[in-house]
């Protein structure tokens, strides 16, 4: 069980060690033992250095070298292990025996690239940590920076001091980490701590947030994350940061077949898809960006001046390029420019001396905002418009002393919103550009604006960090289902039938009558066994009926000649019958045929897909989209985090192209929207009630009819697992 007092006390036992005890260290040329000595020497560690080697009595000029932990002069605290893979967990065994807290493990070769030679490697250094006690960090990883402490093992050469910021970044690649903590420093954002954690055989992403939500100096926590180990404690952790005020930006991997080879090959772990990390991303409170460049605009948004509390945006520029390059980024980023208020036209012509025919962005011209006095009244009059949450200014930072000197408006403004119900402002690029050490200077006399570089990605930012601070965050994570479902739903349970890879499969009759316990309707169904028994049973329906296949073995009934539609008569049924049993042979000896069920032939509706699937990484996800072909050819759908809440659900809604036809399209009557809410609330609550005993739910199609009230789901497949 994750015990998230013990991971913080693990990770602050390795960011702020007594003395440090370097493994394997060496004299050999390139040697990364060299070079985490001088880190620590070059960012004044305090606590002293011991390195070990049996083979060597001094290392690094002069400095004595110990044989092994016991000849150490005090008890070790903090080891960084540069042996050989095969030496790692004894290594770790023999830390823990002689009283050390915490490690990092550069070493490689625990299973990143699939191998079973590796993977058992990683299996006994996971024994090792776990018998040890120790804190560990890695394997496969480039070392760690922790400013408040002066303690730095990361083997950047470049980093030649530590300074205290509002930053950390963490990650599982060290030149992803790096790289990040370049890009901030560049643009004068420091960051206090960059952990580059590797494989996660020991402390993972759940312990390093908590400890950053207990840090007074932290309120951004920057991370690249290729496959999250423990998915409940991740939620927790992202939950506390959010309830703290602190925000997550994150790089994830995982959006494509590429990348999902990738992460197997580097962190030896499956990656997740990238659109159930999202939907667990916007339920606990969690950004995610695409680049580098875009982390470093949300960073800088996020980290000076205030958050804003929309979207919304209202902007100032003296150039009508910018203006329309403006507006297209908007329409390809999803951001809304709203009209102005009447009176805010009103008075910004008379400010400007160009009449009324203003628009947002406000083109002011160049001539116009020369004037200090009419560009603040510009960005006041703007502040007062109730439509905008958020205003952005266009502006460049100077290179050198005398260049640029309009740019001293910003102290203005910089002052202007010092107030308390002032909206936030942000400075604007047409481009992005390099910072000199007079850049970085200048800026640093402003820190309640964000400077962004670039309209796209500046859009993006303001947007993003928007509505992560106006949309609410689930209050808590309690991933554990009831002990007891109702005995008609176990008994229900206790039908699946077991397949060649562990799992249980309700068939559609049962996973039918599972989901009708929880409200989703279907239409009634006759079993049967013969073709003449189908016969009557399409009798007493009414025509026309369809025919479905019932087997143990058989998942996609239309795979396999399953499905025969729009039969009109007793002889048609007798016919289809026969015609779905001998397709059923035609595919598979081995193929078990039961019969079919029959069912009335529902008239055209608009065909929908709800379900669950238990991603590898972030656990049980709803889904929603179009049906039928319709899912496979166009692949219209959206997730959203279980437990699902009504905004949520309405949210999955609106992000597909389905969401037009049901609220009627082209003259259709609109389909019953709060139907089709009720039931991903339903498939939430049974998904939250079976818990690790459910895979997946597919119900599909599910018809929404123009003008009728309700839903019918028209086939459905429930998949169980053994818990783990």
């Amino acid at each position: 069980m994750y015990e998230k007092k013990k991971g913080v006390e693990g990770v602050r036992a390795l960011l702020s060690p007594r003395n440090v005890v370097i493994v394997g260290a060496s004299d050999r040329p390139g040697s990364w033992s060299k070079t985490v000595y001088a880190s620590l020497m070059r960012t004044g560690f305090s606590g002293s250095v011991y390195p070990i080697n049996p083979r060597s009595a001094t290392v690094w000029g002069d400095k004595v070298c110990y044989p092994g932990f016991r000849a150490l002069p005090e008890v070790p605290d903090h080891v960084v292990i540069l042996v050989p893979g095969e030496a790692v967990a004894e290594t770790i065994r023999e830390a823990g025996r002689a009283g050390a807290r915490s490690a990092t493990v550069f070493s490689s070769g625990f299973g990143e690239g699939g191998d079973p030679a590796g993977q058992r490697l990683g299996a006994d250094l996971r024994a090792a940590i776990k018998e040890s006690g120790l804190a560990v960090s890695g394997p496969n990883c480039l070392g760690n920076l922790a400013a408040p402490s002066s303690f730095m093992t990361l083997t950047d050469r470049r980093i030649t001091e530590l300074r205290r910021g509002p930053i950390a970044i963490f990650g599982q690649s060290g030149g992803i980490v790096t790289a990040i903590y370049r890009s901030l420093t560049n643009r004068g954002m420091q960051p206090g701590y960059a952990l580059t954690v590797g494989n996660e055989a020991g402390l993972n992403s759940a312990d390093y947030i908590n400890y950053f939500v207990e840090d007074d100096d932290t309120q951004v926590i920057a991370c690249f994350i290729e496959a999250i180990r423990e998915p409940d404690a991740f939620r927790s952790a992202c939950i506390a940061a959010r309830q703290a005020g602190k925000a997550i930006v994150a790089m994830k991997i995982g959006g494509s077949d590429a990348s999902r080879r990738a992460a197997l090959a580097h962190t030896g772990s499956l990656a997740g898809s990238l659109q159930c990390f999202d939907a667990v991303a916007e339920a606990v409170g969690v950004i995610r960006v695409e680049t580098i460049d875009e982390m470093t605009e949300v960073i800088e948004v996020l980290t000076h001046g205030k958050r804003a509390s929309g979207a919304r945006i209202g902007a100032i520029t003296f150039s009508g390029g910018l203006k329309g390059l403006l507006l297209e980024a908007a329409e390809r980023n999803g951001v809304e420019f709203p009209v102005l208020q009447p009176e805010t036209i009103m008075r910004l012509g008379e400010v400007l001396g160009i009449g009324t025919s203003l628009g947002n962005p406000l083109d002011a011209g160049f001539a116009a905002l020369s004037s200090r006095d009419a560009y603040l009244k510009c960005v006041e009059i703007l502040q007062e418009d109730p439509g905008i949450d958020q205003i952005v200014v266009q502006e460049e930072l100077p290179i050198a002393s005398g260049v640029n000197e309009k740019a001293g408006n910003l102290l203005l403004v910089d002052e202007m919103i010092a107030n308390a119900k002032a909206k936030p402002v942000a400075v604007v690029s047409m481009a992005s550009y390099m910072y000199s050490d007079y850049t970085r200077e200048f800026r640093s006399g402003f820190m309640r604006l964000p400077v962004l570089h670039e309209v796209d990605k500046a859009l993006r930012a303001l947007k993003r960090v928007g509505l992560w601070n106006s949309l609410p965050c689930e209050a808590e994570w309690n991933p554990s289902p009831p002990q007891n479902l109702a005995p008609h739903i176990e008994q229900i349970l206790g039908r699946a039938n077991p397949t060649h890879e562990s799992r249980f499969i309700l068939n559609e009759a049962d996973s039918k009558a599972l989901l009708n316990a929880y409200g989703v309707r279907s239409l009634h169904e006759i079993f049967a066994a013969t073709a003449g028994e189908a016969a009557e049973a399409a009798d007493a329906i009414g025509y026309p009926v369809v025919l479905k296949v019932v087997s143990p073995d058989v998942v996609h009934k239309t795979e396999v000649g399953g499905v025969v539609l729009g039969l009109q008569d007793a002889q048609s049924v007798c016919a289809a019958f026969d015609s779905i049993r001998t397709s059923l042979r035609a595919h598979g000896s081995e193929l078990r045929f039961e019969g079919v069920l029959v069912v009335g032939q529902v008239r055209q509706g608009v065909e929908l897909v709800v379900g669950v699937q238990r991603d590898p990484e972030v656990g049980l996800t709803a889904m929603f989209g179009s049906g039928g072909i319709m899912l496979e050819l166009h692949k219209d759908v959206s997730f959203g985090a279980i437990p699902l809440n009504a905004m949520r659900a309405q949210g999955m809604i609106d992000r597909t192209r389905v969401a037009q036809l049901l609220k009627g399209f082209r003259g259709s009557a609109p389909c019953d929207h709060e139907a089709i809410v009720e039931a991903l609330l339903a498939v939430s609550r049974l998904a939250t009630d079976l818990g690790d005993r459910l895979e997946s739910i597919d119900i599909n199609p599910l018809v929404a009819r123009q003008g009728e009230t309700g839903l019918l789901a028209l086939d459905a497949l429930i998949v169980l697992r053994k818990p783990v």
